[in-house]
């Protein structure tokens, strides 16, 4: 009997023991805590009574407080958000101009809750066209450009992840005449800005997928597009994945409908390569597909 009752509180205890070991652990953040008083201060470099939105280079130094917080994430407005343990940093700006961004700050605490607070600010970016492409495009003051027509692939088009007309590169005089008889002129100003001006001598070409752009419809063919309003360019480090072996690796927005001599829908260009005389662009169209434009000088 008293063996039996021995065997009995041996089990029992076996089964404590394995119930004991067996719950899980518990762990603890300790108090979760909200910050509060969420501050954040901007400072754009070179703001002054000339120049209200900055002196040019972009920069904006950043400064958050709050209580109780733990780390801070800050989304700048232009696509990049960054972790900032101690609540200072200092970001650039690189969209050429003057644009607004609104800051969104979100104040860490424990446990991860957080408190946010957004702030608009205003910046000028002032991108410097590099000298060399400027006299090129312009001839220090102003040039006229027409299609490079006797050019093989003065026109081309090829998929978006490559710098070439894989698809098709035109002959010689191949395509319609209103393509060709377009005039582009490149002029600068003082303060070496851009603009472009076209005589298209009344038609454009349009490819079919760019023509809702400039509210026509129809094939690959020439329309009436009205694009006689001198236009200022934007010009700005590209933002394709090209290299210094494929390209200059410098682009230009133009504005309104984006058509220079023949339109695909896009208005952003990449200048793969330029002279003195010659000018090779990409272009992405509404197709999504690469679109390559050759220019020489109007002799």
């Amino acid at each position: 009997m008293k063996n039996n009752i021995r065997i009995l509180m041996a089990t029992c205890l076996a089964a404590i023991i394995i119930i004991v070991s067996c719950k899980k652990p518990e762990y603890s953040f300790g108090k979760i805590v909200t910050p509060t008083d969420v501050a954040l201060t901007t400072d754009i470099e070179g703001v002054d009574a000339t120049n209200p939105n900055g002196s040019g280079s972009g920069n904006v130094a950043i400064t958050i407080k709050a209580a109780n917080a733990v780390s801070y994430k800050v989304d700048y407005g232009d696509g990049n958000t960054e972790m900032v343990p101690s609540g200072q940093v200092t970001h650039k700006y690189s969209n050429p101009g003057t644009a607004d961004y609104n800051i969104i700050v979100s104040a860490i605490g424990t446990g991860g809750v957080t408190s946010t607070l957004t702030k608009k600010i205003t910046v000028f970016v002032d991108f410097k066209i590099p000298a060399e492409i400027l006299q090129d495009l312009t001839n220090g003051s102003s040039q006229t450009w027409v299609t490079a027509r006797e050019t093989p692939g003065h026109v081309g088009v090829g998929p978006a992840d490559s710098f070439g007309p894989d698809y098709y590169a035109a002959e010689p005089n191949q395509r319609s005449e209103c393509l060709y008889d377009d005039e582009m002129t490149f002029s600068k100003d003082e303060n070496d800005k851009v603009t472009l001006t076209i005589n298209n001598k009344g038609q454009s070409f349009s490819t079919a997928g760019g023509t809702a752009t400039y509210g026509v419809s129809g094939p690959d063919d020439c329309y009436n597009i009205d694009v006689s309003a001198p236009r200022k360019l934007t010009f700005m480090n590209a933002t394709s994945n090209s290299t210094a072996q494929n390209s200059t690796r410098i682009q230009f927005v133009v504005p309104g409908n984006g058509l220079i001599n023949f339109g695909t829908g896009g208005n952003t260009y990449e200048i793969l390569s330029i002279t003195p005389t010659t000018i090779t662009l990409r272009n992405i169209g509404a197709d999504g597909l690469a679109w390559y434009q050759k220019f020489k000088v109007k002799q």
